[in-house]
């Protein structure tokens, strides 16, 4: 079943709003249309961000940029694809395209024990699943959130999402994705995505995030009509 949500975000430092068409789990959405859309009424606008549902921003990553009609088509047209074969063969991950980018979820039970940062043996095969597809779609760059709830202490909840962002990260690159297109980071319990007054909400929030944007090699070959689907 295909949920999908619309919101508006304000494209960074000039506040354009840019609706969004969200997809959890099962059959991603697609884009290219909306994309073309956002690209004829805002042009060459850069610098849109991704945020959690919450309406959290990545810190200090531009990765959901605006680039024009033609462009911004292409490129969603290449993470269309991307998504569909990440929501397709990785088990137990959630598949949202948001603009020009994709975010992608994990519930940190399903990937690492309580209290730990070394993922399971039964939850690597979902990482070397990500980490092939990523692999084939090399244009992009990646940023790893570690995220936690609010139970427990401050400081220990902060290291233990660097510690998983960074254990996601590592394992990527042993599957073979450059180490320079990923930048792992962790947020701790400041980018909650749902109440930490309940179970089902503190579930939510322990999470790890895989957020996959268009790097500037990528852009260039869109705009000069070189990218390849």
């Amino acid at each position: 079943m295909t949920i999908i949500q619309k919101a508006t975000k304000p494209v960074a430092l000039l506040m354009i709003p840019v609706m969004t068409s969200l997809t959890w789990g099962c059959q991603t959405t697609t884009n290219k249309g909306k994309d073309a859309q956002i690209g004829a009424v805002a042009g060459g606008v850069l610098g849109g961000l991704i945020g959690s549902r919450s309406g959290s921003w990545v810190k200090g990553a531009i990765i959901g940029s605006v680039l024009g009609g033609a462009t911004g088509a292409i490129i969603g047209s290449y993470m269309d694809k991307q998504a569909a074969e990440i929501d397709r063969n990785v088990k137990g991950a959630q598949v949202e395209r948001v603009g020009e980018s994709i975010r992608v979820v994990f519930d940190s039970g399903l990937l690492f024990s309580t209290s730990s940062s070394t993922i399971t043996a039964a939850s690597k095969d979902n990482i070397e699943q990500l980490a092939r597809i990523l692999t084939q779609y090399n244009d992009t760059n990646l940023v790893i959130e570690g995220h936690t709830d609010a139970i427990g202490n401050e400081a220990t909840n902060q290291l233990l999402s660097e510690k998983r962002a960074e254990s996601v990260a590592t394992l990527l690159k042993v599957y073979g994705v450059n180490g320079n297109r990923i930048s792992p980071i962790g947020y701790g319990k400041t980018r909650p995505i749902a109440t930490n007054e309940t179970e089902a909400g503190r579930k939510l929030n322990r999470r790890v995030e895989v957020r996959i944007y268009a790097n500037e090699a990528l852009k260039q070959q869109a705009a000069a009509g070189q990218l390849k689907l």
